[in-house]
């Protein structure tokens, strides 16, 4: 699933519309789309288990019903965790409610020790540059500025979690927690800052996974960008 583009997420997801019988509302115009927004999509090649959109109806319709009618559409993996009403006044776009993703990043045939190093020398530099090929050619960025956390959490051969099950090499896992600006900086885009700053390159392809999105605030808590439009015996912050 990891290797699912955004395009391919968005046709699948607006076929899922169709199939569970959504009354999705059209934009206007000469060429009508469904009023599907996508919030901050994940990058081809990683894992995300915190992804948001937000869909526009012709009618009202019961929250819990949409969610397994739209998961019962979609592929095997692509899975509806929840769905709730956006206020009628109101509440901001979904886009604004989110500025910080946290990440997992495994890197098999790296020691924790290793990766450590690596860090350490991340997080003293002033600042990281790297470089990137865009839709207007090769930029370079400063990766440093938008890192709020970057930590070894450590993995050894018995780890039992690592997806790759790679089980014969150690394996550091990186908790990363990065904000969301312009341009945006990805697990890649750390990662090559770990190689300039640290000369740190794993023989193994890397896997990243973003493990969740919202808005971080000053006392350092990640806010869900659902939780002011759940019930307010549910909402909550996760602290980082």
């Amino acid at each position: 699933m990891r290797f699912t583009s955004h395009r391919d997420f968005a046709r699948a997801f607006e076929r899922a519309l169709l199939r569970a019988n959504v009354p999705i509302a059209f934009s206007q115009g000469f060429s009508p789309h469904p009023k599907v927004s996508y919030a901050s999509a994940a990058p081809t090649g990683v894992a995300s288990e915190a992804e948001y959109l937000e869909i526009g109806l012709r009618a009202k319709v019961d929250p819990t019903e949409l969610r397994l009618a739209l998961d019962a559409a979609l592929s095997p993996g692509l899975d509806v965790l929840e769905a709730v009403q956006s206020p009628l006044n109101g509440g901001g776009s979904l886009a604004d409610r989110i500025d910080t993703g946290i990440w997992r990043v495994e890197l098999p045939g790296i020691t924790p020790g290793d990766a450590s190093v690596a860090v350490r020398s991340f997080l003293d530099a002033g600042e990281v540059l790297v470089e990137r090929l865009t839709k207007q050619g090769r930029r370079t960025f400063d990766t440093r500025a938008a890192v709020v956390r970057l930590a070894v959490v450590g993995s050894d051969s018995a780890t039992a979690d690592v997806p790759s099950e790679v089980t014969d090499i150690p394996c550091a896992i990186l908790d990363l927690v990065v904000r969301q600006g312009t341009p945006t900086v990805r697990p890649d885009d750390v990662l090559s800052g770990l190689r300039v700053v640290a000369d740190l390159e794993p023989p193994v392809p890397p896997r990243a996974t973003r493990l969740a999105q919202g808005v971080l605030t000053e006392q350092g808590e990640l806010v869900d960008p659902l939780a002011a439009d759940r019930p307010a015996a549910v909402v909550g912050a996760s602290s980082l």
